[in-house]
Order: structure tokens, then C-alpha cells, then sequence
């Protein structure tokens, strides 16, 4: 009778789960703040390279800007996942998006002026980094609390940020054009004060029971809790094998890829073609993110490897000098890939991973997957000078297939099977590995 009532309960609380699926008021304001975001942040390349060049700053400029917000980002997402871990991520979010706020606003009042010092751009692009760095953990363990269908929530989420990342650009260009500089960091800043304002209004569920402790925990703790997080995220063959094989795809694929394809193509058939190119990669990554919404493979890493293979379509095309419709085509592909494989990976991790320590666990994660791209990026001019640029894409393009082939190597990584969020937070920290487990830890 005892087993029959518990069995009864399950049955009632996943029921009441899968009822709760993907929309809600509260996903629906969480889906409004991240694409909005998304909107602002694809806004910033266009307003920081048309504004410091008016300000006779050159490309170098623009790069070390950049480079300020990447390297607080990429060196501190780690702590900031002890702090989501610790507090709340709400709260911190919200906290992250009013600091951004100030910053941009401060920006544009900057560039309204007329008065813009590099060293003041790149202190703002730094404290950016910070707020990002703080974000970010959070995003991970807000999606699974809610919706029960964790990818479908990443797919929608997916799908909405890569409509913005379209919109973005052409958007800032009209402010550029219509305003000035000093309009798109205003716009930028709205951005942010529309996302904190969706965060406020949001009301999360209360975590899972166990997934507050490190908050109980005293202050001492920082450092252990940082040393746990490491010791959970190396505790998963699979994930860390896949963070592995990602950093030399960052090294010899993406990388490269991303400034050589722009200098190629805009060289060989000017600005409009690598805007007609980039609008076709966006649209494939919107794509990609509605067939993530239907697809439920059981194996979702071995499912995500397969269509990343499609990225090789990308440099493979322009360094094979193709025309620009094909070029295009392969844009296309490669963004539906790419796309794919991150709802894959990203509901992976936020179903995998146990409540208490997902933030942590993704900081690492986000560490890990962009420690690589500077490195990539900085040899792509001297693997082109040797090489040849249109070289060096194509090898990118069969190192793509080679990446995709380790991947479906590993066998935690092609055998790991699709949870539900209630599986995943029942599960402890760390497992030892086991045939009837699909290979979880």
C-alpha cells in the first residue's frame, strides 16, 4: 500500500509538471529579458567600432574595448557561479543588470559629449565583464525551475536570442545612422533596465530542498564551495570531456573562422555579401533552435555532435572560394548546427547536474568553452600570413569534422541519455559510473 501511495504521488507531481511545460507568466518574462538583452548585446559591436572610430581611435581600440568586457567575463564567471550558488540568483541578476544599466547610460553620456578617453571605454567594458560574469551562472539554474520541459524552454530561448542577434546589428546601424553613437548605448542601456524590470516581476519556485546549503554556509566557505564545484565538474566524464574537445575547436575552428571569414569575404566581394552571409547564419541558428523545439532525441550529446558536422559547411565554403549564394547556404547550415548542438548541451547540463551545484558546474562550463577563442583568434593572422587564408578555413572545415568524430567518441559522451528535471535533482553530486546510469557521471 505504501509503495502504491508514494507511486500515486510521483504519477500527481509529474503531472503536475509536464502541465507546467514550457509557458508561463513567469518563463514568458525570463524569455522577454533574455532576448531583449540579446538585442542590446548585439547592438554593442556596431556602437563601440562606429563611435571610437568618429573618435579617431582605430580597429586596435575597438579590439581592446572588446577584449576588457571578454577577459572580466572569461576570468571571474567561475567565482560568479559560487555566488548563484550561494544566493540568490534572482536577486543577483537583477543586481548585475541595474550595474549595466549605469554603465551604459554612462557611456552614452560620453559619447553625447564628445568627450571619449579609450581607457574610460575599456573600464566600462570591464565592469560590464563583472555584471556579465555575475549574470551568467544564474541563467542556468533559472530555466529548469521554470518549466519542467527544460529543452523545450532552451529552444525557445534559443530561437528568440538568435532573431535578436539578426535584428541587432541592423537596428544599431539605423540608430547610427539616424542618432549618433551615443544613441545606441542609450538604446543598450533600455535594454538592460527592460530586463531587470522582467527579473523583478519574475516569481521563481523555491529550489529544490538541499539546493540552498552553500548559502547557509559562512563566508570561509567561498573558497570550498569554488574547490567543490571543480571537484563535481571533473566528476562528469562527459562533461568534461566534451569542454576538452571544445577548446581545441575554439583553437582550430571557431577561432579562425570568425575574423578570416570576414576579411575574405568583404575583401573578395565587399561589406553587403558578409552582411547577406551573417543575416543567412542567423537565420540557420533560428532554425536549428525551432527543430531543437520538435526533435527529443534520447540521446541528446550524440544527436547535438551529429549536426554540429554542419558547421563545417561555413569556412569549408568560403575558403573554397565559392560564390556568395553558396556561401550563404553553408552560413545557413552551419548556424542550424551550431544551434542545435547548444539547446543539446545546454539541456544536458541543466538536467545532468544536480540543483545545488548547476551553477557552479555551468560556470566552469562557460569558462572552459571560451578560454580557447582568444587563443584561436590571435593565430589566425599568422596561420593565414603562412598558410593562406583560404587555407586555413578549409582545414578548419575538415578539423570540424574531426571534432564532431571525437565527440561521438567518448562513450560517456554518445551514450549519456536524456533526463527529466525531476530525475536530475534527486540525483546526488557525484556517482560512480554504471551501465544501468548511461553513463551520467
Amino acid at each position: 500500500m505504501a509503495g502504491t501511495s508514494s507511486q500515486a504521488g510521483r504519477e500527481r507531481a509529474a503531472s503536475g509538471k509536464a502541465a507546467r511545460g514550457v509557458w508561463s507568466r513567469d518563463f514568458a518574462l525570463f524569455f522577454t529579458a533574455r532576448a531583449i538583452a540579446r538585442l542590446g548585446d548585439t547592438m554593442l559591436p556596431v556602437a563601440l567600432a562606429a563611435g571610437l572610430l568618429q573618435h579617431g581611435y582605430g580597429a586596435g581600440a575597438v579590439g581592446l574595448a572588446m577584449a576588457a568586457t571578454a577577459a572580466a567575463f572569461a576570468g571571474l564567471v567561475v567565482f560568479g557561479g559560487v555566488l548563484a550558488d550561494r544566493f540568490s540568483t534572482r536577486k543577483l541578476m537583477i543586481g548585475a543588470d541595474l550595474v549595466r544599466l549605469g554603465t551604459q547610460a554612462l557611456a552614452a553620456a560620453l559619447f553625447f559629449s564628445g568627450h571619449v578617453v579609450l581607457w574610460q571605454i575599456c573600464a566600462i567594458g570591464f565592469v560590464n565583464g563583472v555584471a556579465g560574469a555575475v549574470f551568467q551562472p544564474g541563467v542556468a539554474g533559472t530555466v529548469p525551475r521554470l518549466a519542467s520541459d527544460v529543452q523545450g524552454a532552451n529552444g525557445a530561448i534559443r530561437v528568440a536570442e538568435s532573431a535578436a542577434q539578426l535584428a541587432g546589428p541592423a537596428v544599431a546601424g539605423l540608430l547610427v545612422g539616424f542618432a549618433s553613437p551615443g544613441g545606441v548605448f542609450a538604446a543598450h542601456a533600455a535594454t538592460y533596465a527592460v530586463s531587470a524590470l522582467c527579473l523583478l516581476l519574475l516569481r521563481l519556485p523555491p529550489p529544490a530542498p538541499g539546493a540552498r546549503a552553500a548559502a547557509r554556509r559562512g563566508a570561509g566557505a567561498f573558497r570550498a564551495d569554488l574547490a567543490e564545484g571543480w571537484r563535481e565538474f571533473r566528476g562528469r566524464r562527459w562533461l568534461w570531456g566534451v569542454i576538452a574537445v571544445w577548446c581545441v575547436y575554439m583553437i582550430a575552428v571557431w577561432g579562425p573562422t570568425v575574423p578570416l571569414v570576414a576579411t575574405e569575404v568583404v575583401g573578395d566581394h565587399g561589406p553587403r555579401a558578409y552582411g547577406l552571409i551573417n543575416s543567412a547564419l542567423g537565420a540557420g541558428t533560428v532554425v536549428g533552435g525551432l527543430v531543437a523545439l520538435r526533435l527529443r532525441p534520447r540521446r541528446m550529446l550524440r544527436a547535438g555532435a551529429i549536426a554540429l558536422v554542419g558547421f563545417a559547411a561555413f569556412p569549408a565554403s568560403v575558403g573554397a572560394g565559392l560564390d556568395v549564394p553558396a556561401m550563404a547556404a553553408g552560413a545557413a547550415v552551419a548556424g542550424a548546427g551550431m544551434s542545435f548542438w547548444g539547446v543539446m548541451w545546454a539541456t544536458s547540463v541543466q538536467t545532468q547536474v544536480p540543483p545545488d551545484v548547476l551553477n557552479r558546474v555551468h560556470a566552469y562550463d562557460v569558462a572552459g568553452s571560451l578560454a580557447m577563442m582568444p587563443v584561436g583568434q590571435a593565430l589566425a593572422g599568422p596561420a593565414a600570413a603562412a598558410l593562406g587564408a583560404d587555407h586555413v578555413l578549409l582545414v578548419a572545415g575538415v578539423t570540424s569534422f574531426g571534432v564532431c568524430a571525437a565527440l561521438l567518441l567518448i562513450p560517456a559522451v554518445r551514450g549519456l541519455e536524456r533526463v527529466d528535471g525531476a530525475a536530475a535533482s534527486s540525483e546526488p553530486a557525484v556517482r560512480a559510473p554504471g551501465p544501468s546510469r548511461a553513463q551520467k557521471c
